[in-house]
């Protein structure tokens, strides 16, 4: 599975493009104030991208075990310093709304913490390339 993102901005004009395998979707996130740049920073994406991670993965876990879930609720958080520093106190709580008895659905909870696959990639530390044309 190939995955990619671009975003192309000029002023006044931001455009973002996620794309799995041949799959591309374009996400709407309007430009900051000044027309420059995007109103979302990175921080708060890379949080919403390890909440929809887990969220996501909840939902293919249940089903594998045939368990039933009616909603999932996450909310990640971390801290950044100064500019140029990593994030520090990466943390989340989940809530997963099922009528499956709670220790079946902690669980869940648990098997999924540890095989979500972008939970993973930052947990492993990966080596970020640019690559010059």
């Amino acid at each position: 599975m190939k995955i990619s993102a671009s975003v192309k901005s000029e002023f006044n004009h931001h455009t973002i493009v996620v794309q799995t395998n041949d799959a591309a979707k374009e996400i709407a996130i309007p430009p900051k104030s000044t027309g420059y740049g995007s109103s979302v920073n990175g921080a708060e994406l890379l949080m919403l991208s390890l909440a929809t991670c887990f969220c996501n993965d909840i939902y293919r876990e249940a089903a594998k075990r045939n368990i039933k879930v009616s909603g999932v609720e996450v909310e990640f958080n971390c801290e950044f310093g100064k500019d140029g520093e990593a994030g520090t106190n990466f943390q989340y709580n989940a809530n997963v709304i099922s009528d499956e008895p709670a220790e079946v659905i902690q669980e869940l909870i648990d098997h999924t913490d540890q095989i979500a696959e972008i939970h993973n990639t930052l947990r492993k530390g990966v080596d970020i390339k640019l690559v010059k044309p």
